[in-house]
């Protein structure tokens, strides 16, 4: 049951909503006052379940409306839209059809500037989370508390652990996206104050320190509620973070990595038996696998963003691709994928990787216009369909029901090979080796599928990130850590506007803080741009 969502709407009464962030530690404008807010012990939980939305919708009505923060593209501009179009847009992994309608040009084709829509919208959109979160720590110190019963105490501090973990999740985002960035939290003071810019390297140690600390402290998957962190969640946060310390910091931390999935693994996850029941409407019932979603359904977080995003907007308007086939009322035909995703896996249209989900009829493999929505291989990985087949939600009305897998096992099994490939300590090739072909067995639905130890190199960890994880808000970073996002060494089509692809500066490794933030605040600024 996805019980954190139905939270969402009670919550949505009253909780923190502002039409513009003016500093990144302001408290958001409120109808009710925080005073009043925190005055009942219940209601720290429906702050909670905020929090958790913040992620999924973009303001406090149905469709995005009566917005959070302003935004430059409009009320759908949610936090995982705005994610996945800066961690996938300018990969391999997309290609975008409605460029100019949709501000998309520069995204597509790695041409972004301090002015760039989209990365300023996810700017403000994860300082707006990490505001949410240090506001209700500032209400859940023990002088705060103090006058509740046992009980509604310790349930406030759970939730306060949940609150740190979400706010090292977006700081995380921050530092992976934008370098140096500003910092704040909840011993900062609201109102007039500018933010110290941090370095990555803070950032990290930042983010390290809270995830190190909270993870014991978290409860186990058992004891968890759907959709909200537990131990799990705040080991695989860490695993990631370790895996990119190279690019954060300069300092390889692959043995920490490693230590940080076998938590992962002693929490007891399993992988689900088929990789297509991981993205329709009922993967809220994949808790072996899935270590945290976040939760989207029609009724409470209803959003034109999010993953109605992802399933609508994978679907073409031909005659050749029928939406209802994936529960979905209306195509909307934004975007397809590049050449090169569907060659990871060979000839698609006769592979027996279950992972190779794309529509081919009427669709080229290469796109020599990226705004023909026939040329390019459109994905059907993600749909709004039941396990039986039938539609779980109108659409066009209300969006989709299917959660957004922020954290899988499989993923964690992926970073583990990695770290010990790059020399992290504590276990053996032969090791990593196991867990692939776990995977692989899992993909091919047999042995026929796995790989030797021989086979089983850096290149190939990249690939298999490439079929596993595909559209699942990963490649950017992956490609970054790998040295192949920008320069030369990897050219895709249409990498630097070419159809050939061309080399690209390394600016690009990271997104440039808004062009208003270094206005308004002195102690900002961006390398490069």
């Amino acid at each position: 049951m996805k019980n954190i969502k139905y939270l969402i709407i009670a919550a949505m009464g009253f909780v923190l909503s502002t039409s513009c962030l003016d500093d990144l530690n302001q408290l958001p404008h409120e109808e009710t006052t925080s005073a009043s807010v925190y005055a009942k012990a219940e209601n720290y939980k429906m702050v909670l379940a905020k929090l958790y939305a913040s992620f999924v919708i973009s303001g406090q009505e149905k469709g995005g409306g009566n917005a959070d923060i302003s935004s430059d593209n409009g009320e759908n501009a949610d936090y995982l839209r705005l994610f996945f179009n800066l961690q996938e847009v300018p990969t391999e992994e997309i290609a975008y059809t409605w460029l100019e309608g949709n501000n998309m040009t520069n995204m597509a084709y790695m041409k972004w500037d301090v002015r760039e829509v989209w990365s300023s919208d996810m700017y403000y959109r994860i300082y707006y989370t990490i505001a949410l979160c240090n506001e209700l720590l500032r209400n859940a110190t023990d002088a705060k508390i103090a006058g509740f019963t046992d009980s509604e105490q310790q349930n406030i501090r759970t939730f306060a652990l949940e609150a740190r973990f979400l706010r090292a999740l977006a700081y995380s985002h921050a530092m992976d996206l934008y370098g140096d960035i500003p910092f704040v939290n909840e011993n900062d003071p609201v109102g007039a104050f500018l933010p110290p810019r941090y370095t990555r390297a803070q950032i990290f140690d930042f983010v390290i320190s809270e995830l190190n600390e909270i993870a014991p402290a978290l409860p186990s998957v058992k004891e968890t509620e759907y959709a909200r962190a537990n131990r799990g969640a705040a080991y695989t946060l860490l695993a990631k973070v370790y895996l990119n310390a190279e690019v954060y910091t300069g300092t390889a931390h692959y043995t920490e990595c490693i230590a940080a999935c076998k938590n992962v693994f002693s929490e007891g996850y399993s992988l689900e038996s088929k990789y297509a029941g991981l993205f329709n409407a009922d993967n809220n019932l994949r808790t072996n696998e899935i270590i945290l979603s976040f939760a989207v359904d029609a009724e409470h977080t209803s959003s034109w963003g999010s993953t109605t995003y992802l399933v609508c907007g994978a679907i073409v308007t031909t005659d050749a691709q029928k939406s209802a086939d994936y529960g979905v009322d209306e195509a909307w035909g934004m975007f397809r994928v590049r050449p090169e995703l569907p060659r990871l896996f060979g000839d698609v249209t006769n592979t027996k990787d279950s992972r190779a989900m794309f529509h081919t009829a009427g669709q080229t493999l290469d796109v020599n216009v990226m705004t023909d929505q026939t040329q390019g291989y459109a994905v059907t990985k993600w749909t709004n369909l039941h396990d039986d087949g039938t539609k779980a939600s109108n659409t066009a009305a209300d969006g989709v029901n299917t959660d957004f897998p922020m954290f899988r096992l499989a993923d964690v099994y992926l970073m583990f090979a990695e770290a010990v490939l790059r020399g992290g300590s504590g276990a053996s090739v032969r090791d990593a080796l196991g867990y692939i072909n776990l995977l692989r067995e899992r993909a091919y639905g047999d042995t026929s599928g796995n790989i030797s130890e021989s086979s089983l190199t850096l290149p190939f960890i990249l690939d298999e990130r490439g079929r596993e994880l595909y559209w699942e808000c990963t490649r950017r970073t992956d490609l970054v850590r790998f040295g192949l996002f920008t320069g030369d060494a990897y050219k895709w089509s249409w990498k630097g506007g070419v159809k050939e692809g061309a080399a690209t500066d390394k600016k690009y490794n990271h997104y440039p803080i808004p062009y208003a933030e270094l206005s308004a605040n002195p102690n900002l600024s961006n390398i490069d741009y």
